[in-house]
């Protein structure tokens, strides 16, 4: 498939080929015929792109608040890395997609291959949305016209929140793509519109369209024309459909306003609001988001889970269902906005247009590509297999999201690691960071690792719940494995990867299993163990990881889907307790707070205390309860009167002993790139890293842990 990306770093748009993605569960996979530039939103993302790192900070003060914290907890290197990460991810352009379904994922009901339907998919001539967010086209609708149901959609979400009825005065500030269309909207709803914009042609379009008109650039003040316009009374209600980071339009749609009007601002504007303005009128303000109810809610855009019509009446899908609706019976009439075409492959002419003329509004990309040629699983990126050296490690690496991309893909490249392919479910990611990295295939199909006889080695770098899964597959192919935590999110799980570990030594020998434990390689921790190794006395430990609120929505909290925070980032303590203790752990002790109003997920609050063979203990905090000001882990051991602090993986203080006051870093270091190393070394002379009894002792503890905390 091919899809376009916006580099955030320089700008530059693109279209880049990538691996066709499966319909998953709860998705759709089509293949477009056509799409939409949202000229505003995806001009405003383009410019964003374009500027100076400067203009970037100056545009996002409170992300530059975040990095400041971040430089004094971390570091600055580290902080530098962690920006040019960010800005080296391209980002998917648009949103406004129209094509005919090729293939209905699981639990999928009421699409079936041919169907046409519109989606809020980006620029590509495929692409997979979830079920709940595409709508089918009725016959009497053409592809063009669909291509506008997204962006109306916006528009008729912001209507709904205004609750405009029969003859009352609306303004629409702003009439770009979005505000014509609202225009239209409110006019099919009985409504009287006045339409505000600087610019003559977008206005001409609006008075076509049933609105009366006013130009500021003109000389016309909007407070006046609002309160003619509504006979002296004020208007009923504004929506502010318009892009500035100006204050005016939420001023004067306040000012404008009669006795308790409505005011729902759509696009995005200045909001330094004057009390004043709002409270002598009992005004009412609200920020509409997106399409409607459903957005940016997981369980409905991902999951597929439906609100009852009976309860949510319009949700985004039947939003889209509402405007196409409108569009059969000849109420919407999109035609006229359309004012360019371009062949997808000569797209990056059309966001060149997008920049240099602030007068486009429709600009539709075609779809020509025959559906043989979109539907490639994997796609060449550099170096040919025959350049691979068979007896060292050759990775497949499977997952490409953040932490794959920034920080393990790199380690295992300046460790010296071959990178064959990178498989990634979207097919995009994989295109972008193998790339950087200097893979040689990219793929949709996790078969294209363990059937490669090239490829020796498999990274699992993937949702917690795949892990087991595929652990027990690439074993199975006889693939080294080395998988980013956890190796399981339950008992039964863990027990069928040691049997698969098993059967693949049956012989005495067989291929690597390591975890990505990366902190018992991080050079500070290293040194704590060899001053830990003269002293045969038990050992004391307190170790506290500030982790940070999540969302309890988040796939992580998900105990079926991420294991919950104690399973997925907590096992990193106990595997380093475990590590500096050096012996097997026989007690578990565990608290979390207890239920209070207000407190969602109460898990990642807890405390873990561990009692070991040789007399040692240890309690680990982990907290989502702070402050991202202060530092996020901390490690202290207590041992024959004597004292070793580790800050943040930074700072290592001794106190008491004869030979070590501190160890400090200029960067932070958590051991990522040691950790690859040492896998591959592992590889190399048949010696694990961390032995594997280890490996499954950890597991085992965590899950026993989160156990104990989830029966409180």
């Amino acid at each position: 498939m091919r899809q376009i990306l916006q580099d955030m770093a320089n700008g530059e748009t693109y279209v880049a080929d990538a691996p066709t993605p499966h319909a998953s569960a709860n998705t759709v996979l089509i293949h477009s015929t056509v799409s939409l530039i949202s000229a505003g939103t995806e001009r405003m993302l383009v410019d964003f792109g374009r500027a100076s790192y400067l203009q970037k900070a100056r545009q996002q003060p409170e992300r530059v608040r975040m990095l400041l914290d971040k430089v004094r907890n971390d570091g600055l290197m580290s902080t530098i890395e962690a920006v040019q990460s960010k800005l080296a991810q391209p980002l998917p352009l648009g949103y406004c997609n129209v094509g005919v379904v090729h293939e209905a994922g699981k639990n999928v009901e009421g699409f079936k291959p041919g169907d046409r339907v519109v989606s809020n998919g980006p620029h590509a001539d495929v692409v997979r949305v979830g079920k709940n967010l595409c709508a089918r086209i009725p016959d009497t609708v053409d592809d063009d016209s669909a291509a506008f149901v997204v962006v109306a959609s916006i528009g008729l979400q912001g209507i709904r929140l205004a609750q405009p009825t029969l003859g009352e005065c609306v303004v629409v500030t702003g009439v770009g793509l979005i505000g014509l269309l609202t225009v239209q909207l409110l006019r099919a709803q009985g409504c009287r519109v006045l339409a505000i914009d600087f610019d003559d042609t977008k206005l001409a379009l609006a008075r076509r369209f049933g609105a009366t008109t006013c130009n500021p650039s003109s000389g016309e003040d909007p407070v006046a024309a609002g309160m003619a316009f509504s006979g002296g009374e004020g208007v009923d209600a504004v929506i502010i459909t318009a892009s500035t980071k100006s204050n005016e339009p939420v001023r004067q749609a306040a000012q404008m306003s009669r006795q308790r009007g409505r005011i729902v601002l759509v696009g995005v504007t200045g909001l330094e609001l004057n009390r004043a303005d709002f409270y002598t009128k009992e005004l009412s303000f609200q920020v509409s988001c997106s399409y409607g109810p459903g957005r940016y809610d997981p369980t409905y855009e991902e999951d597929g889970v439906d609100y009852p019509l009976g309860f949510v009446r319009w949700t985004e899908q039947r939003n889209f269902e509402a405007v196409l609706s409108m569009m059969a019976s000849g109420q919407l009439d999109v035609k006229p906005l359309i004012t360019h075409r371009f062949a997808f492959d000569d797209a990056p002419s059309a966001y060149m247009l997008l920049s240099d003329d602030k007068q486009a509004l429709g600009i539709m990309l075609d779809y020509e590509r025959d559906a043989k040629n979109r539907d490639v699983r994997n796609v060449t990126l550099g170096s040919h297999p025959e350049s691979f050296n068979r007896s060292r490690p050759v990775l497949g690496v499977i997952g490409a999201g953040n932490y794959a991309s920034r920080m393990l893909i790199p380690a295992f490249k300046a460790a010296g690691a071959q990178l064959h392919t990178i498989v990634t479910s979207g097919g995009v990611n994989g295109v972008i960071h193998g790339r950087r990295a200097g893979f040689a295939e990219a793929s949709t199909e996790a078969s294209a690792i363990y059937a490669n006889s090239d490829v020796n080695t498999a990274v699992i770098v993937t949702r917690h719940d795949s892990h087991a899964r595929l652990i027990r597959d690439a074993l199975a192919a006889g693939k080294n494995v080395f998988v980013e935590k956890p190796l399981a999110l339950s008992l039964d799980e863990l027990a069928e990867v040691q049997g698969a570990y098993q059967k693949a030594h049956e012989s005495g020998t067989g291929p690597q299993l390591m975890v990505g434990f990366n902190r018992r390689f991080a050079p500070q921790l290293q040194k704590i163990k060899s001053l830990l190794a003269p002293i045969s006395q038990p050992k004391s430990f307190l170790m506290m990881m500030n982790a940070g609120a999540i969302p309890a929505n988040h796939w992580t909290q998900d105990r079926a889907m991420g294991g919950g925070r104690i399973i997925g980032e907590a096992c990193h303590m106990i595997d380093l307790m475990r590590f500096l203790a050096d012996s097997p752990v026989v007690s578990v002790q565990a608290r979390r707070m207890g239920d209070a109003p207000g407190v969602d997920i109460t898990e990642d609050k807890a405390s873990i205390t561990l009692g070991f063979a040789d007399g040692s203990f240890g309690t680990i905090m982990y907290l989502a309860n702070g402050s991202h000001s202060f530092p996020k882990e901390r490690v202290e051991v207590f041992a024959a009167g004597r004292v070793l602090q580790l800050d943040n993986f930074r700072k290592l203080r001794g106190f008491g002993w004869p030979q070590f006051k501190k160890m400090n870093l200029w960067k932070q270091d958590k051991g990522q790139r040691a950790c690859a190393a040492a896998f591959l070394d592992a590889i190399g002379d048949g010696k694990s890293a961390i032995p594997v009894n280890e490996i499954f002792e950890v597991a085992r503890v965590t899950i026993e842990a989160a156990e104990l905390l989830r029966a409180q």
